[in-house]
């Protein structure tokens, strides 16, 4: 399903990118070129396990959610993904090979995706995007091991109110079971953790 890419959305990009390199009026026009739009309703998948990425996705509207089951059924969040929001799977993006989580709407949802063929284009034409990159998977790199120690040393409860802190927009855009699955624990725990917060 396709969605109609608007000024809009490319201005959202153009925005984010603009937080580490600027680009020329014909760098933009280059990049925005190399970019697909695409769209996903409310439950859709975008990406299922077992086949190479073809995309990154920056998401311009809606949320996306993005997962793994391990072998008892049980899901793992890794991320939810709004607006002005970069995500796929880096490792099967950038070494091609199979992926290894879902990623699935939880709202009607539109992105830019962008393939590796032009990634690499990208990079040989404009290469300064190479800053950008490094900068974008840096702090996702940082944001993995935060979680990680946060999953180590910190209670559920802990971990629940940096998320609140931390992403304030996406707590109310996401279902009970989701945030759970995010936190590592089952919603009926989360439940008791919402109740004894508003008491204070």
């Amino acid at each position: 399903m396709k969605a109609k890419s608007s000024e809009t959305a490319y201005d959202l990009i153009f925005q984010n990118v603009a937080r580490f390199i600027d680009l020329t009026d014909e760098e933009k026009d280059l990049f925005k070129s190399l970019l697909k739009g695409g769209s996903a309703r409310r439950k859709e998948f975008v990406m299922r396990p077992g086949k190479v990425a073809l995309y990154e996705y920056f998401v311009t509207k809606g949320c996306l959610k993005v997962y793994s089951i391990d072998r008892n059924g049980v899901e793992h969040v890794s991320m939810f993904a709004i607006e002005d929001f970069w995500t796929g799977d880096m490792a099967s993006f950038m070494l091609e090979r199979p992926c290894t989580y879902f990623i699935k709407a939880l709202e009607d949802s539109e992105f830019l995706m962008i393939s590796k063929e032009s990634f690499e284009r990208l990079f040989r034409e404009i290469p300064k995007f190479e800053r950008f990159y490094r900068n974008l998977y840096q702090r996702s790199l940082v944001s993995y091991i935060e979680r990680t120690n946060q999953g180590i040393s910190l209670t559920a409860e802990e971990r629940y109110e940096i998320f609140l802190s931390k992403y304030p927009h996406i707590a109310n855009r996401i279902k009970q079971k989701d945030l759970a699955a995010y936190l590592g624990i089952t919603p009926e725990f989360l439940s008791m953790i919402r109740s004894k917060m508003s008491k204070r």
